[in-house]
């Protein structure tokens, strides 16, 4: 019996963990986390992730004392490790689908993600434009669009791995979803497009994609570079003062 309880926010990491407990049909307690109140700083928050970032988790382990578990991809593997003995999401570990699945949960991790953040950084973040970081910053999460969608094509399920959803394909899916903020043109690939949407047809992400606030995939369709801007000030503020305090 879990005793998952999720620390996270609407982040494309955030909703890593509540779409795949969505999946697995697992109950779980959640915390929202103001990020921009630096809730994540808190020391209560820093004794389950010292390194002050969602999402986090905890749980009751096998030995009946609490186990934390913090980088999403961690606890994604914790998760199907521990809990999906039925392979909904998953595949038997030693498996070569089961290697390959820590590929791309690997590459998101490593490549996606930070490539990507980069991008929003440099393009919406920083007191001015610098156009070279936006420049590489594009280009790189362009090239592994392009690494996705390859993947994609020769894919004869539809999805990342094998044939099933998997933690390749949630732990991708808020990234490429969030394209239209980074300033990603999502008529360059067509088929990861169609992916993006046939994921949404999944309960299970279609549920989990909204915790702890309702996410925007929708309304990050029609957005315009101005209300990008006007979006962005805030949280260009925090962000900045955040980097200050980091470099003491």
């Amino acid at each position: 019996m879990s005793d998952i309880h999720l620390y996270t926010a609407a982040t494309p990491n955030g909703i890593k963990i509540s779409i795949l407990l969505e999946e697995l049909g697992l109950p779980y307690k959640v915390t929202a986390i103001n990020l921009t109140e630096n809730t994540q700083k808190e020391p209560w928050f820093l004794e389950i992730n010292p390194n002050g970032r969602i999402p986090a988790l905890t749980d009751t382990f096998t030995d009946g004392k609490p186990i934390r578990l913090f980088e999403s991809g961690s606890i994604m593997q914790y998760l199907t490790d521990r809990y999906d003995t039925e392979h909904k999401v998953s595949y038997p570990k030693g498996s070569r689908e089961y290697y390959e699945v820590n590929n791309w949960l690997m590459w998101q991790m490593g490549g996606l993600g930070p490539m990507q953040g980069q991008l929003n950084h440099f393009n919406l973040y920083t007191p001015e434009k610098i156009e070279y970081g936006i420049n590489r910053y594009k280009n790189e999460t362009r090239r592994l669009y392009r690494t996705l969608e390859t993947q994609l094509k020769s894919s004869t399920s539809g999805y990342v791995v094998g044939d099933r959803c998997t933690s390749a394909d949630i732990a991708c899916w808020g990234w490429v979803a969030s394209a239209k903020w980074a300033g990603i043109d999502m008529a360059e690939f067509p088929v990861l497009h169609q992916w993006v949407e046939r994921l949404l047809k999944r309960p299970g992400l279609e549920k989990g994609r909204h915790v702890p606030s309702k996410d925007i995939y929708e309304a990050l369709q029609n957005i315009t570079e101005e209300q990008k801007e006007a979006a962005a000030v805030g949280t260009r503020k925090w962000i900045q003062d955040g980097m200050k305090e980091d470099a003491k």
